[in-house]
């Protein structure tokens, strides 16, 4: 299986008051536990920040239940909404 399978493959979504250190936070988790960005979408909209990146796991270090944890505590300490979803669970919830 190639670094960028869709079987290790997550979407990470932010949503929240813009502030310093968001996205510095969020790819930090990821690079402590070798989780490499793909790619990645940032803007900010009238101070309300939001973010999707998708993700490789392949050579992480954790598995997807402990990032979704590590990101969620993260969320709360700097008051943003922080969602890790499996690619196919992704894709699927946002079919047309």
């Amino acid at each position: 299986m190639s670094a960028t399978s869709r079987g290790n493959r997550v979407i990470v979504s932010v949503l929240g008051q813009d502030r310093v250190g968001i996205i510095a936070g969020v790819s930090g988790i990821l690079a402590e536990n070798n989780i490499n960005i793909l790619d990645i979408s940032q803007t900010t909209m009238q101070g309300i920040f939001t973010m999707i990146l998708i993700a490789d796991m392949e050579q992480s270090r954790i598995d997807l239940g402990t990032l979704q944890e590590k990101m969620q505590e993260l969320g709360k300490k700097i008051g943003l909404k922080i969602v890790v979803q499996h690619e196919d669970v992704f894709r699927f919830m946002h079919r047309i």
